[in-house]
């Protein structure tokens, strides 16, 4: 949906959270790619229908299509979304866990409703983090409270969000997306060879590159997705009940 020169794209899967297919990766990796090449369009809103911003991987799917390799849904989406040039807002509401948070690293400008709820709960799945966030957390929030959200997995409100440095505002929930919209609109009134040089400049990094990270954590990510405690926490999410890791893991070397 376009609002004149910001296109407003959304997470459409509001019975479920908005948790992620692998089908809606490879659509919302389309979308972007076309709103970033498309010359009218000079900001971006991403947001997701319904009162939730993305609860991240849909489970069942996740497991029929796991995402093993540079060619998955996920890895391209998260590419796209690292290189667009187009300033891009978030609009959250809700919950916005795993990758429903790690995106949100790449965007631009982020306004959280106050009902917003964060996780990374990756180790907890017998996984590590992704979007290379392993790379951009640290750098927004220091080492240690990225290593505690990263680690022990512990949700967070939009509070602890902002004070982490990748929420700009926080808005009453049902003001979210028209305060994205607004600020989109600023945007768009700005002119677009200084934005994007901006971006540009704000994004440059002289160490490693953030698709750099992204391909290293999807390598890890595939590792670990076939070991037995990532197997264990799926079947356990399924299966409604807490995952046992006590006899899977030897000792430490």
């Amino acid at each position: 949906m376009h609002q004149g020169a910001v296109a407003v794209l959304r997470w459409n899967r509001p019975g479920k959270r908005n948790a992620i297919t692998a089908a809606m990766y490879a659509r919302m990796a389309d979308l972007l790619a076309a709103a970033d090449a498309d010359p009218r369009v000079k900001a971006i809103v991403l947001g997701g229908t319904g009162p939730a911003f993305s609860a991240g991987n849909d489970i069942d799917d996740f497991i029929r299509h796991p995402p093993m390799g540079p060619d998955a849904p996920v890895t391209r989406f998260l590419h796209v979304l690292a290189a667009l040039v187009t300033p891009l807002v978030a609009a959250v509401r809700g919950p916005a866990i795993g990758v429903g948070t790690t995106m949100l690293l790449h965007c631009d400008l982020v306004y959280a409703g106050s009902d917003a709820r964060f996780g990374l709960p990756f180790a907890q799945l017998g996984l590590c983090p992704e979007a290379a966030s392993s790379l951009l957390l640290p750098r927004l929030s220091g080492h240690q409270r990225a290593a505690e959200k990263l680690l022990l997995g512990d949700p967070f409100d939009a509070e602890e969000a902002r004070a982490m440095g990748f929420v700009n505002r926080i808005v009453a929930p049902e003001a979210v997306e028209d305060e994205a919209l607004r600020q989109a609109q600023r945007l768009v009134a700005l002119p677009v060879a200084a934005l994007r040089a901006t971006k540009a400049l704000l994004k440059a990094d002289p160490m490693q590159t953030v698709a750099a990270r992204i391909d290293a954590e999807i390598a890890q990510f595939a590792a670990l997705l076939g070991g037995p405690a990532a197997q264990e926490a799926l079947r356990a999410f399924v299966e409604k009940r807490r995952p046992d890791f006590a006899a899977l893991d030897g000792p430490k070397r």
